[in-house]
């Protein structure tokens, strides 16, 4: 077990898959010399040189699409978004060409690609560079959307994303790159996508959540049981497409209750849906 904080946990996660799979390949912009926006690659390209780890122009559905021929040909493209507010310049080659090649060849050409995406508040960035965009992606269909939030689940789910045999999206908690640690397994162990985790066990409400709200909830859940006897219990989605339904509900039905907390706009959202199905 090694402390690292979540940057540090994504950095050895793609490192790993570097090492043990020539066919991961990292591209975005500033991703190689600089390190990327964050400084998560930082030391990659010196790793593992300049044809697997590129530099690109400021062109995110250029970025994608490069990729997207990259992933159908035999490679395992991890793509760098600066922020996720600037993923929409690519969402056609996300939605209409990564997300449904399998489907519209029958299976003849997959597109096993991540997108990673600092996304979320807290940063003070103004709306270009903190939006919760996963609405706009778990809707469209064909694609995988995680938002892990502890480094342990950061290392694991990303791994997970880049063995995928279909287009990942990664939904990175920027907010917390630097501010939160724990300790990793950097054992190449991937967790498994679909599954969420109960944070926290309790008998009167059910508290559901994802990304960097997961800290926040649980300081909520800890204040209600001190002040007021209130124990809550608090799931962590981690995988939002395909998400883990049975848990949710089989909580629900314990606690009789369920609130669904998330950063993303109320209209349309996540959280309307897993309310629907549990209903």
């Amino acid at each position: 077990m090694t402390q690292m904080n979540v940057l540090q946990a994504l950095t050895a996660a793609m490192a790993w898959e570097m090492e043990s799979d020539p066919t991961v390949e990292l591209l975005g912009e500033d991703v190689g010399n600089a390190g990327g926006i964050f400084r998560v690659t930082h030391g990659l390209q010196r790793r593992f040189g300049v044809e697997r780890v590129i530099d690109t122009p400021l062109d995110e559905k250029g970025i994608v699409a490069h990729a997207v021929g990259m992933a159908m040909y035999g490679l395992k493209p991890i793509v760098e978004m600066q922020f996720s507010g600037f993923i929409h310049d690519a969402h056609e080659q996300i939605m209409f060409c990564a997300s449904k090649y399998r489907w519209a060849t029958g299976g003849e050409y997959t597109v096993p690609m991540v997108i990673r995406a600092p996304s979320f508040g807290g940063i003070m960035g103004g709306f270009w560079h903190s939006q919760s965009p996963e609405s706009y992606y778990i809707h469209g269909g064909g694609m995988k959307v995680v938002a892990p939030s502890t480094p342990q689940d950061c290392y694991s789910l990303l791994l997970a994303a880049i063995r995928d045999p279909d287009p990942v999206l990664v939904l990175e908690p920027a907010v917390l790159y630097r501010h939160l640690t724990d300790e990793v397994e950097d054992d190449g162990r991937a967790a498994a996508i679909g599954k969420a985790e109960v944070v926290r066990l309790g008998r009167d409400v059910t508290a559901v959540t994802w990304g960097p709200l997961r800290q926040f909830t649980v300081e909520v859940a800890d204040r209600l049981a001190a002040e007021s006897g209130i124990e809550t219990e608090v799931i962590d989605l981690r995988s939002l497409v395909p998400y883990d339904n049975d848990t949710i509900v089989e909580a629900t039905r314990r606690t009789g209750r369920l609130v669904v907390n998330h950063e993303a706009p109320q209209t349309l959202g996540l959280g309307a849906e897993l309310a629907a199905e549990v209903q």
